[in-house]
């Protein structure tokens, strides 16, 4: 608890006099004498029950308790100068975009289209949030969100939604760099031969997922690992023969890279639309339009 008799003058008094070495100098900069300085002081040192200045040569020097006090003083009075600052001289409220981004669109589609929005609207602070699909429609409903990017809301999830297409994206399997499927002919039942990562049940492609492989025959499947993210799908697939069904979206960097490699198949039942969730009846405000409009060009 600070002492009562603690006042800011012996803060300033004190620090002035560490900056300066000399209570001269520090009463001149403070607009006080120096005998009232040499007070100030004296009365701090007598609050604080240690000596802060050693006094032995001509010049004032910080003793080990005043080099203490002036690193955390200093701190205090530069943060009590900033929100006096900030309350007498409020910066202008800067506008927020809440945007909420699911893995198919978070490693390409998203990125491409922040820095072209950057480039227009950069008094606008984004603030991106991914997480699984329900998370993010129902911050929407609630209005934490300005809109949503990524796969269309499966049936019976759209209410108080609306929908608007950018591009069809494929879900396609990804392995390894010479995996044992690659380079040979192979049919649908190696699979099971293999450990699969497949999207868990609350993604929006696992229906897609298991609905193919069910029709290639594999009727039930055991996955070894359900998951969606790249970063602990990525390490897995590289380091294994996993097989990982997911949205091409999330792995392109990775394809791109020739760190992983689409095993090909005949994917009739696989991909669906990615596009821009808003609430229906919701104008949406002009920085909203121009991150569309940013969204729209980069999926062209």
């Amino acid at each position: 608890m600070l002492h009562n008799h603690l006042r800011l003058r012996h803060l300033r008094c004190f620090l002035e006099t560490a900056r300066l070495g000399s209570l001269t100098a520090a009463g001149d900069a403070l607009h006080v004498s120096q005998p009232a300085a040499s007070k100030t002081l004296r009365e701090l040192e007598e609050i604080l029950g240690v000596r802060l200045f050693d006094r032995s040569g001509r010049k004032l020097v910080l003793t080990p308790a005043g080099r203490v006090y002036q690193t955390h003083a200093g701190a205090a009075l530069a943060d009590l100068e900033r929100a006096q600052n900030l309350v007498l001289s409020p910066p202008p409220e800067r506008p927020r975009l809440s945007v909420g981004v699911l893995p198919t669109a978070a490693t390409g589609l998203v990125p491409r289209a922040a820095l072209a929005f950057r480039e227009t609207r950069p008094d606008v602070l984004l603030d991106v949030m991914t997480g699984p699909n329900w998370l993010l429609l129902s911050l929407l409903r609630e209005g934490q969100l300005d809109l949503v990017v990524g796969r269309m809301p499966p049936a019976g999830h759209t209410e108080g939604l609306g929908f608007r297409r950018l591009y069809w994206e494929r879900v396609v399997p990804v392995v390894r760099a010479g995996h044992p499927l690659l380079g040979r002919d192979w049919d649908y039942g190696d699979l099971a031969r293999h450990p699969l990562m497949l999207p868990p049940a609350g993604a929006l492609i696992a229906g897609s997922v298991r609905t193919w492989l069910h029709s290639v025959g594999l009727t039930d499947p055991q996955p070894a690992y359900e998951n969606v993210s790249l970063a602990f799908g990525r390490e897995v697939v590289i380091r294994s023969d996993t097989v990982w069904f997911i949205s091409e979206g999330v792995v392109r960097p990775e394809i791109e890279a020739g760190a992983l490699v689409i095993l090909p198949i005949r994917n009739e039942l696989l991909g669906g639309p990615v596009g821009i969730s808003l609430r229906d009846g919701d104008e949406p405000r002009p920085e909203a339009q121009a991150l569309i409009a940013a969204l729209e060009a980069a999926a062209a």
